[in-house]
């Protein structure tokens, strides 16, 4: 019994799984993408959007908002 991975190419990104990935836009002049991630628990509206730039800053939001970084607890 096979327990592959779905795997498939689109043609803006790739399913994995049951994760979707594709780019939704990109700037390649200011050198800036937009990913888009879906999963069961993440979609229809609510999928994670993954912005990138070409300096390797990455911002992460969904429909609630930015994803931040918890702050550290000072130990």
């Amino acid at each position: 019994m096979s327990s592959s991975i779905h795997y498939a190419e689109t043609q803006y990104g790739f399913d994995w799984g049951s994760a979707k990935i594709w780019r939704c836009v990109s700037d390649k002049k200011k050198g800036w993408v937009v990913l888009f991630l879906e999963t069961p628990k993440h979609q229809h509206g609510n999928q994670l959007q993954i912005y990138v730039t070409k300096t390797g800053k990455v911002r992460i939001s969904d429909a609630t908002g930015e994803w931040r970084k918890a702050k550290e607890a000072n130990l």
